[in-house]
């Protein structure tokens, strides 16, 4: 490569938080970029809470990856862009997947050699190396990914594991060999991981992440019966029965803005 990147990963103010193959995961340890006593109070309360500034940079060898639609910042090196779209029935494809989802009908493939910065994030990066799996994850966690892995859509096994989940129909997966960037809510380490082989996780409410395509998953109730299930104040939970692993976000909070762990 002929070009050479200055005051990034050798910036003091820089942190590598994780790296996997081409795949980079920088934060920036303060935000120096304020001008206004808010900013300087919202910059001061952010760092106590470990709310900073992240960023995922790839790094291409004559190869190719996948991305988030408007997810670039910048990139530098001989990278050709494309729609990743090759026929009409691709497109029809991308479309049905975008409408289930939620998310962009175009996943722009960058190929080449070179360096792409991301647009950065006060959430937090993971880094997945699914090897010859297949993984769903939650809507509007993808970032980017590599080309070797085939993305597509997962639906769920009933109607009223979505109605009554409060989940969708549908979500993206991953399949294959690859390296995967997903833009989650908590941070890696704090993930608990659930390895089930031939058994049964029940979780109360939206705080599986991502979780293995092998999983069949159902909402039943918390107890065997009506009466149990209300006695325990569980009602409906969210079920992942077979052999599989599942991501849980202990301390997430759900959609009324109570912890997991209340």
């Amino acid at each position: 490569m002929a070009f050479k990147i200055h005051n990034l990963k050798d910036n003091d103010n820089v942190v590598i938080k994780g790296q996997l193959g081409g795949f980079t995961v920088i934060e920036y340890k303060e935000d120096l970029s304020i001008n206004t006593l808010s900013e300087a109070q919202t910059n001061f309360y952010m760092n106590q809470a470990n709310m900073r500034k992240k960023q995922l940079m790839i790094e291409l060898n004559n190869s190719e990856i996948m991305m988030s639609a408007g997810a670039m910042q910048y990139m530098i090196g001989n990278i050709d862009i494309t729609t990743g779209i090759k026929s009409v029935g691709g497109l029809m494809r991308n479309l049905v997947s975008s409408t289930v989802t939620g998310t962009s009908a175009i996943k722009p493939h960058y190929k080449g050699t070179g360096t792409i910065l991301l647009e950065t994030t006060y959430k937090h990066i993971w880094l997945i190396d699914v090897d010859n799996d297949h993984i769903v994850f939650e809507d509007g966690m993808f970032l980017a990914s590599e080309g070797t892995l085939e993305l597509g859509v997962s639906a769920r096994k009933t109607i009223s594991s979505a109605v009554l989940g409060n989940e969708g129909m549908f979500n993206l997966s991953a399949k294959g060999r690859g390296i995967l960037a997903l833009e989650a809510p908590i941070p890696s380490e704090e993930a608990v991981i659930v390895e089930l082989q031939n058994d049964v996780l029940k979780v109360d409410g939206s705080f599986a992440l991502m979780w293995s395509n092998s999983l069949n998953f159902t909402v039943e109730k918390s107890g065997k019966s009506l009466m149990g299930s209300a006695a325990s104040g569980e009602g409906l939970v969210n079920v992942y029965r077979g052999t599989g692993m599942v991501w849980l976000a202990p301390l997430m909070y759900n959609s009324v803005g109570r912890p997991a762990t209340s």
